[in-house]
């Protein structure tokens, strides 16, 4: 099976060790990943502020880099949902416009086989208990792409429930948005602000060390609200919590 790790942008450029978890955890389990260096972003923030015609040709280029493997690895919900659930829009919407098939036919291929890292486990692995150890208790925030667009569902939850020594906790409003959205963070700054209080409020209620998700986006949104209200938590992907072993525990 030859699988390649699907970084994204803000990983690449903020949170490069997200990405490093994903290879040591996929090696540890056996399997061999390639990291294709030719990746750039997946077009999701051009289409998303309406630069439709201008994510093309990066959805384009994503086709090209990832057409060759078995599956296609993201540590990011919301890139994930770019290429499952936008690119098959795009296609469709430029067969509309009469431009022809062409973009559906080349981005058809890549849909199927890109999960998030979650997903990745559970569905294609069959493995849920991934031989964690990360002593500290840890309340789960759904990002939004992950829990509407892709459908993760128990995934994440089933993982850390199998982490040994990890306490998780319940967080009260677990399904409602952190505020973050991207460009929504940057046109109603006062709302995103405000719904960012309200989830960390939420999860410093829980007594948990560790504000957890599948997307550094929000986690990057979060922690930022963490650091201005002196929470003292401290926001974690989930990869980075999987990754962590007793011989080799993250800090």
């Amino acid at each position: 099976m030859r699988v390649a790790l699907f970084l994204t942008c803000v990983n690449d450029t903020l949170y490069p060790d997200t990405g490093k978890a994903v290879v040591k955890l996929l090696t540890r389990l056996g399997v061999d990943v390639d990291f294709p260096v030719a990746q750039t972003c997946c077009g999701q923030a051009h289409y998303n502020t309406g630069y439709r015609h201008e994510a093309e040709p990066l959805a384009r280029h994503f086709a090209e880099v990832f057409g060759a493997y078995d599956a296609i690895v993201t540590p990011s919900g919301s890139c994930g949902a770019m290429v499952r659930e936008l690119y098959p829009r795009m296609g469709e919407r430029a067969r509309a416009e009469g431009r022809g098939g062409a973009l559906a036919d080349v981005l058809a291929p890549v849909v199927p086989k890109t999960y998030e890292l979650t997903e990745f486990l559970v569905d294609v692995l069959g493995v849920t208990d991934v031989g964690a150890f990360y002593p500290h208790k840890v309340t789960y925030h759904p990002t939004c792409h992950g829990l509407r667009g892709l459908g993760l569902g128990e995934r994440p939850r089933r993982l850390l429930e199998a982490v040994k020594g990890l306490e998780l906790v319940e967080l009260p409003g677990a399904e409602e948005c952190c505020g973050f959205g991207g460009t929504f963070a940057l046109k109603n700054a006062d709302v995103s602000a405000a719904m960012g209080v309200d989830k960390v409020r939420n999860a410093e209620s829980t007594g948990a060390e560790v504000l957890c998700a599948a997307d550094n986006s929000c986690l990057m949104h979060l922690g930022g609200t963490m650091a201005r209200l002196r929470t003292g938590m401290r926001p974690v992907h989930i990869a980075e919590i999987l990754a962590s072993t007793e011989e080799e525990p993250a800090v």
